[in-house]
């Protein structure tokens, strides 16, 4: 089945509110006195405020990456689709859970100060470029509409391009923080979102040129 002519996505910008350009030499305000150091939480001494806001804004993306893969597994023509859906909940929902503990390890809240219901910033995100994010691939509650409505070879379609422009976004985050952090959870979190998100945008890339 071929999927013919691509689905125009407005991909929403993220503020991203650290500087991260000073975060880059040095560790910042944010520290973990009194913190539990557990396996799934960082142990540094001091937190990057480029971590946090990467986990700030993480969270909230694969939240809406979860909610996209429970319409694949509801409305998904094609076994293919829902079986990249399951792997990616799958993938998404332990990082979540650890990136919650980590921001209650140190000390910092689930979202940026300002930020929406959405758990995003509560501001016109488009054509933003902060601390080297432009955008993080979010989908606008016209497009997360749109694909509701959409049906059979339709949705495959539109869920696949929405897909991996997501996926884009998180790997845009998940390799900026790579150039800043310190920590080695964090790292190895980012690592894991850029290799195994990239796998599969390789996969989406494929079903829709099939």
């Amino acid at each position: 089945m071929r999927y013919a002519r691509p689905f125009a996505l407005a991909i929403t910008g993220v503020a991203l509110t650290a500087t991260l350009a000073a975060c880059g030499a040095s560790t910042e305000g944010a520290t973990t006195g009194g913190m539990n150091d557990t396996p799934s939480s960082p142990s540094t001494l001091t937190v990057q405020a480029a971590d946090i806001a990467f986990a700030q804004l993480m969270i909230p993306h694969h939240t809406q990456a979860m909610e996209m893969a429970d319409l694949a597994l509801k409305y998904g023509s094609t076994a293919e689709v829902k079986t990249l859906a399951t792997q990616i909940k799958a993938a998404q929902d332990p990082e979540i859970a650890e990136m919650t503990q980590w921001l209650g390890g140190w000390g910092a809240p689930l979202e940026m100060p300002g930020s929406d219901d959405a758990g995003m910033p509560g501001m016109d995100h488009s054509g933003m470029d902060m601390g080297g994010l432009s955008a993080a691939g979010m989908m606008s509650e016209q497009d997360m509409g749109a694909l509701d409505q959409a049906r059979g070879a339709d949705f495959d379609r539109v869920w696949l391009q929405m897909m991996i422009a997501h996926h884009q976004g998180a790997i845009a985050m998940a390799e900026q923080v790579l150039t800043t952090t310190t920590d080695e959870q964090v790292k190895a979190l980012a690592s894991n979102v850029a290799s195994g998100q990239n796998t599969e945008i390789d996969t989406m890339q494929q079903l829709l040129g099939s």
